[in-house]
């Protein structure tokens, strides 16, 4: 009678030929979560991946899987042969936990025989196994509808019994659809978008913008902090720090005012999709909402669009700023994100910024610019960190 992990799979399970390139993502990724606990082995037994390792490491274990995408559920298993007195001992055994740990009145058996050979149909052994618990509890009843706990057996090459199923992130593996370079700044919502991507299997890398000295050290370590929560749920990030600084000053000195915040933005993008093609990168990633801010009106982000050729996603286009907040907090970004220092979007911030901007508009005034040589000057002066 040994204890596991068992580990749920999500989409990957509707997955074809290709499953098992899936599969060995997630464990891969696994692998990486839990190296320094140590763990015995991870298997895989007909939809499921296990793990054998001391029980004393799987709470830590748990809260480490539950951060890795492709994951649904995580649970503690009893795992023995098909002998079905020894199955009971289990059944009993995880019941009398259950009983001392939740004070259950009420279960449910739920067998699920995998193996067609095991002699005893699903029902019947539920109904089985449902009696040796009464006859065993006496202060126990069955709830088929409303249970206290259920208690899953699972039959295959070997059994498996268990209650409790933690709940993971679900979504696919890193790495599987791509790679992206998140536009990550010290507010709330881009880490949210780099967090979303990664969950549907992006791997993400980050570009920040500071206006130093105009802004201060304190603000770029701020953005740091908030990679280094991020490097939990996607593995390591290559963060670029790019000064755009020089490029505000000549937009403050050639241009209209209110088109200050747009024709930034424009230049972020520009050089985001310049450092994107040079490591490879397939996409661009931002936290914008629709009509949160003045540059994030349809018109606004139709121009800031127009300046690049990469796709761009923006996992957050329809959620609202409470959608987020509450997002923000379940990965444990909001506290960081909400310290008072200040990012380069503040840098002559205009009083009446343009809400609806036409790009033949932004074009006529960027022909006052020489963009590819602010573009070239300020990735050349980028500095590169690696954040895990």
């Amino acid at each position: 009678m040994d204890k596991v992990l068992s580990v749920s799979l999500g989409e990957i399970a509707l997955k074809g030929l290709n499953r098992k390139y899936f599969e060995d993502q997630l464990i891969k990724h696994m692998r990486r979560a839990i190296k320094d606990l140590g763990f015995e082995k991870i298997y895989k037994e007909q939809g499921k991946i296990y793990i054998e390792a001391e029980e004393t490491k799987f709470s830590q274990m748990i809260n480490r899987l539950r951060k890795v995408f492709g994951l649904v559920y995580i649970s503690p298993c009893i795992r023995v042969g098909k002998d079905v007195e020894v199955i009971e001992k289990a059944v009993l055994k995880m019941v009398k936990c259950k009983i001392e740990k939740d004070k259950i009145k009420t279960f449910k058996i739920d067998t699920n025989r995998a193996d067609k050979n095991f002699p005893i149909k699903s029902p019947d052994f539920s109904r089985q196994m449902g009696g040796v618990v009464l006859k065993t509890f006496n202060e126990l009843s069955v709830d088929v509808h409303n249970p206290d706990t259920l208690i899953y057996i699972d039959i295959k090459q070997n059994v498996y019994i268990y209650a409790d199923k933690i709940k993971g992130y679900g979504g696919m593996p890193i790495g599987t659809n791509g790679k992206g370079l998140l536009l990550l700044s010290g507010g709330i919502d881009s880490p949210v978008a780099g967090f979303l991507m990664a969950k549907r299997g992006v791997e993400i890398s980050a570009v920040h913008y500071h206006s130093y000295p105009f802004t201060s050290e304190r603000a770029e370590e701020k953005v740091k902090d908030l990679a280094s929560i991020l490097s939990r749920y996607t593995g390591k990030i290559t963060m670029y720090s790019v000064n755009l600084l020089n490029i505000q000053k000549e937009i403050n000195a050639k241009c209209p005012e209110k088109e200050m915040t747009i024709l930034s933005r424009r230049f972020m993008m520009r050089i985001a999709e310049g450092i994107a093609e040079k490591q490879k990168l397939n996409a661009l990633i931002t936290g914008e909402s629709l009509g949160q801010v003045a540059s994030q009106t349809i018109e606004g982000i139709s121009v800031t669009n127009a300046a690049v050729k990469l796709p761009v996603f923006r996992p957050l286009i329809g959620l609202d700023k409470i959608d987020i907040i509450e997002i923000a907090k379940d990965i444990e970004t909001f506290e960081t994100s909400t310290l008072p220092f200040e990012d380069c979007c503040t840098v002559f911030l205009p009083k009446h910024p343009v809400t609806k901007p036409k790009i033949e508009d932004i074009e006529k005034s960027e022909e006052a610019l020489d963009i590819n040589y602010l573009i070239d000057k300020a990735i050349e002066s980028m500095t590169i960190t690696t954040i895990e």
